[in-house]
């Protein structure tokens, strides 16, 4: 078997923000509708059923007039805590599992996003395309949200 660390990308961001906010941000719709993907992509939340064992898809609408779809299945919720879910970003990423660790520091939120591959290569081929600039912007549309 894999050891996890190969398959998994790591990303931390610390939010100038409550718990509670960054929660709801994650968790509301129409919250996520103003942040997710990078930037300059609208988002259209089709489906977000926030319970372990429900599904969630987003529409991402690229400049050029394409779409990009991201979706998966809620895993394990931890309030306030942890959100673990099943993801595929298509046509892209396929068989990750994203998990969201929340901890309170004071005013502010540390985050932790781990995206857990199949394979180390897959991995590896998923950081050649991007993977951290990609989330890096999202992570930064989430901090202005945040912040706004």
């Amino acid at each position: 078997m894999n050891d996890l660390n190969s398959r998994t990308v790591t990303i931390e961001r610390t939010f100038n923000a409550s718990l509670e906010l960054v929660w709801e941000a994650w968790t509301k719709p129409e919250h996520i509708a103003h942040w997710w993907g990078p930037k300059g992509m609208d988002v259209k939340v089709e489906e977000h059923n926030f319970i372990v064992g429900g599904t969630w898809k987003y529409t991402m609408l690229m400049p050029d007039g394409n779409e990009f779809i991201s979706e998966g299945e809620y895993i394990e919720i931890e309030e306030g805590r942890k959100i673990v879910t099943t993801a595929n970003f298509l046509p892209m990423t396929e068989n990750v599992e994203l998990h969201m660790l929340f901890e309170a520091k004071g005013e502010q939120t540390q985050f932790t996003f781990l995206v857990v591959h199949p394979t180390e290569e897959y991995r590896i081929q998923q950081e050649k395309m991007g993977i951290y600039n990609g989330w890096g912007s999202a992570f930064d549309r989430l901090e202005a949200f945040l912040e706004g």
